[in-house]
């Protein structure tokens, strides 16, 4: 089974969610897919034992056939070539590695070269098999990344996968063939506006999904009628309590101490396998 956690905006908990859930569970394997900012590894400790670029195909211009037809340009949608002023401005940045402008260029001026975005980390920790993606610094494509790092997962496993925030395409790419999405939320005005935007994803993606509350006790009764109106179950509330707070500073798992969360998340996900079957079966 494959259980995606993701939520609507940063700062939600996601990460302190996905590590304590893995923890809790044991044998499973955990992909950071927050590839921007990856942290899953400075709370789950892990030791490291290899590492693989990730790389995307650009153009290459050959000046020396290219009569500056502009048609590359023209075809790019996401402004990674410009002609002017007798030459080809070549944005590697902004390209998708589509490959579209090869395929337009009249004179096959155009080829294709590798370039270095990001790594891929792999690491074990108590049982989990945990995987972690990293974006150079500067670069704008997340999605590579993370579709390199999903490679990686095991069919004899379970998996979690730890979204990143938001509703964009990075996350899109994380979430997709999960078999469930965990909306992890706070119980405020923003939380629920950022539940909303997540739902919807998750609907027209036909994802299952289901809500993990963080920091329950602060704020408002609102994410709790609304998750009752559009019938998603609240899983699990974790309490706005001091000591989770200080233990997260120090960058320790909460589930470490008070362990009457490992069993809550064991219980968790084997309700949530129960009801996926179940619904197989149907």
């Amino acid at each position: 089974m494959i259980v995606s956690i993701a939520s609507g905006k940063g700062g939600t908990g996601k990460t302190t969610v996905a590590v304590n859930m893995a923890l809790s569970l044991g044998d499973v394997q955990l992909l950071d897919c927050d590839v921007e900012e990856p942290n899953c590894h400075i709370f789950l400790k892990p030791e490291v034992f290899g590492k693989e670029p990730v790389k995307t195909r650009v153009p290459k211009i050959d000046e020396r056939i290219c009569d500056y037809c502009g048609k590359c340009a023209k075809f790019c949608q996401y402004n990674a070539l410009a002609v002017a002023g007798g030459r080809v401005m070549n944005f590697s940045e902004l390209c998708h590695g589509c490959g579209g402008c090869m395929l337009v260029c009249p004179k096959k001026a155009i080829t294709e070269v590798w370039r270095n975005i990001g790594e891929v980390s792999y690491a074990k920790k108590d049982g989990i098999d945990f995987c972690c993606g990293l974006l150079d610094i500067g670069e704008a494509m997340a999605t590579p990344v993370i579709k390199k790092l999903k490679k990686n997962i095991k069919a004899d496993k379970d998996v979690l996968i730890d979204a990143p925030p938001g509703t964009s395409c990075a996350v899109i790419e994380s979430v997709k063939d999960s078999d469930y999405c965990i909306l992890v939320a706070e119980p405020t005005p923003f939380g629920l506006n950022d539940l909303k935007l997540a739902a919807d994803m998750l609907k027209s993606l036909k994802i299952p999904c289901g809500v993990i509350l963080n920091r329950d006790g602060i704020g408002d009764d609102k994410v709790a009628k609304y998750c009752d109106k559009k019938g998603m179950p609240i899983h699990l509330k974790i309490p706005h309590h001091h000591r989770i707070a200080e233990l997260y500073s120090q960058g320790i798992p909460f589930t470490q101490e008070m362990h009457e969360y490992r069993i809550m998340f064991k219980d968790m996900f084997e309700s949530i396998r129960k009801d996926i079957n179940s619904k197989k079966r149907s």
